[in-house]
């Protein structure tokens, strides 16, 4: 017998422990196998809603934010390596230089959806940031990654040129941070259940089978 479940991940395109997080949802889900049917939903977050265009130098920002020293710092990017490389994704730390405004990216994630590709978008912004060193804040750089996993180029530049589907994030941001959602990846299951964090494979997959049991 195969489960409906709801799944909306809620997480920022800039968010390392986000990637980590998918990894393992999605590979949890391969393991369940037809037991589940999961419908994939992501939801925005910003960990920087007011970071200027420009962004700002990771190191200072992590060091203003979090009080982490450059050892602290040393020792999380490794963590986040391994974990990466575990699921096949390639953390170029070296690369990522500066942290970016992310609100643009969800608005063509927003567009992604309503089109069938924002799993695509999502994986493609994943790559473009945190293995490529590319600013996803950058119009140029979202028209072309719309483009390369087949949406209209030419719509995507008009939505960015615009305020389109800016309220529709900005009210689905400000549900999940009323909700209580203050940390990403944050995955919630059929508006019940929650999952916090970059979990690894086996801890997505023992939860989503006790969910698909209640169901």
């Amino acid at each position: 017998m195969t489960t409906p479940m709801k799944i909306d991940f809620v997480s920022d395109v800039s968010c390392p422990w986000c990637v980590i997080g998918l990894n393992s949802l999605q590979e949890a889900l391969t393991s369940i196998g037809p037991e589940i049917a999961a419908e994939l939903h992501f939801q925005p977050f910003e960990l920087n809603p007011d970071m200027p265009p420009e962004g700002q130098d990771i190191g200072e920002h992590l060091s203003e934010k979090y009080g982490s020293t450059p050892e602290q710092r040393e020792q999380s990017g490794n963590m986040i390596r391994e974990r990466g490389a575990k699921g096949g994704f390639v953390f170029n730390m070296d690369k990522r230089s500066r942290i970016y405004n992310t609100f643009d990216a969800h608005r063509l994630l927003h567009w992604a959806e309503l089109e069938g590709k924002q799993i695509a978008l999502k994986r493609a912004l994943f790559d473009a940031y945190f293995t490529e060193g590319k600013n996803p804040g950058d119009h140029h750089v979202l028209i072309a990654l719309a483009e390369s996993v087949g949406l209209d180029s030419n719509k995507a530049r008009e939505i960015l040129s615009s305020d389109t589907f800016a309220k529709e994030v900005r009210a689905q941001e400000r549900r999940y941070l009323d909700s209580g959602i203050h940390s990403v990846p944050a995955v919630i299951i059929n508006d019940r259940f929650l999952i916090q964090g970059g979990q690894p494979t086996e801890e997505f997959e023992r939860v989503l089978r006790e969910i698909a049991a209640t169901v």
